[in-house]
């Protein structure tokens, strides 16, 4: 659910059938009435880094099990959003410049990345998938699970529930109760493999 104060944004929300509530994010009331108690996510991004940290803070006590993900503006303001309880922090204007220097150094690999995650590309898509109890791929090598041979997916990485990461897995590694499977493949087929894992 959205929350905004704006006019002119709440018109667009309503055109696109988004759900939403019209007022001010930084008020705990607001917060309340949108579900933050019962939510599994919360993003603050408005436009001021002293209101982001003021809704991670407001968010952690209603909901401290809640993930967070706030936006950053300036230098320092993350550092703040960690401290305020925030999960993870993104700085919009550094990122477009780290993605804006690779478009010049590396433009295959920016076009490879942009094909792979853009929800509209029918060809790949890149994804993350939870192993679940229901999986029988549980304690089960990627040799055996037979995921590339089967299903033309690509593993990229796993992230064990420890929050190791294990990039471009070995044949032998094996797949855990709790990890996040990182697969590189077709729609179809990573809706299949999620089905396996349990989801």
């Amino acid at each position: 659910m959205a929350i905004d104060n704006d006019p002119k944004v709440i018109e667009k929300i309503e055109s696109e059938n988004y759900l939403y509530l019209q007022g001010d994010s930084i008020e705990e009331d607001i917060l309340i009435k949108a579900g933050i108690k019962n939510a599994r996510g919360l993003v603050a991004a408005v436009s001021s880094d002293a209101d982001n940290v003021y809704i991670t803070l407001t968010a952690r006590e209603l909901n401290p099990e809640i993930f967070i993900l706030a936006r950053a503006s300036y230098e320092g303001a993350e550092r703040k959003l960690l401290r305020a309880g925030a999960d993870k922090v993104i700085s919009p204007y550094v990122i477009g410049g780290i993605r804006m220097a690779h478009a010049i150094l590396r433009p295959t690999v920016v076009d490879f990345i942009e094909l792979a995650t853009h929800k509209q590309s029918m060809e790949l898509q890149l994804e993350e998938i939870t192993v679940r109890k229901a999986s029988r791929f549980i304690d089960v090598s990627l040799s055996d699970c037979a995921i590339r041979q089967d299903m033309g997916l690509i593993i990229v990485a796993i992230k064990k529930a420890t929050g190791q990461m294990v990039f471009n897995p070995s044949s032998e590694s094996r797949i855990e109760l709790g990890d996040t499977v990182v697969a590189l493949g077709e729609r179809k087929d990573l809706i299949e493999l999620e089905n396996m894992m349990g989801g």
